[in-house]
């Protein structure tokens, strides 16, 4: 099968690592080859934290700069810093809402306008889905199933070899019991939404 390579970056406390492993499960589940791997930059201060997760025959979970078939955002700012990772042809899905770090919020550092991340984002990127993903994780409940509604973003894009039931079935396992309701509205929002999105 073909080997399909997906980065997802966020800031510490955004639910980056319960979102691979949902998709770790689920390729697990789908009998697809997985290699996963993590960079905790500082995450329990605000700092970023990037999974790079490998689907189907390969070597190593090591994505280099060109290489990512996918690139998630669950932060803006997060995403356009990721962008050295994608090619021409990678399929970019980020979150609209930002978390300044530290240094904007106490005056120190200017968070760019959404506008402009965007902008620049998409003069890499000839397929970029952008959308409000903390209103969806709202309305499903609760703003950590932030995570959630990305997840169901990316299977939407139909670039995993992943079924949206194998994904339901994942979340189901790998959240904990009183959650997974909120979960599986949350998965289905950002699964819908991805589809009126593409830009």
């Amino acid at each position: 099968m073909d080997t399909k390579r997906l980065i997802i970056v966020a800031v510490g406390g955004q639910g980056n690592l319960l979102a691979s492993k949902v998709l770790g499960e689920a390729a697990l589940l789908s009998g697809v080859p997985v290699r996963m791997s993590e960079i905790h930059g500082m995450a329990q201060r605000g700092g970023v934290v990037e999974s790079a997760i490998v689907f189907g025959d390969a070597q190593s979970s090591i994505i280099s700069d060109g290489e990512a078939d996918l690139l998630v955002g669950f932060e803006p700012a997060e995403t356009l810093r990721a962008m050295n990772r994608c090619n021409v042809n990678t399929k970019v899905i980020t979150s609209l809402s930002p978390v300044p770090p530290f240094t904007a919020a106490i005056g120190r550092g200017v968070y760019p306008e959404i506008e402009n991340i965007v902008s620049l984002i998409r003069e890499r990127t000839p397929s970029l889905v952008a959308f409000d993903a903390m209103k969806l994780a709202k309305e499903a409940g609760n703003p950590m199933t932030l995570n959630i509604v990305l997840v169901g973003a990316l299977v939407q894009s139909n670039v995993l070899p992943l079924t949206r039931e194998t994904v339901e079935e994942a979340i189901t396992l790998r959240t904990k019991k009183g959650f997974v309701d909120m979960n599986i509205k949350a998965f289905n929002l950002g699964f819908d939404a991805a589809q009126g999105v593409a830009l």
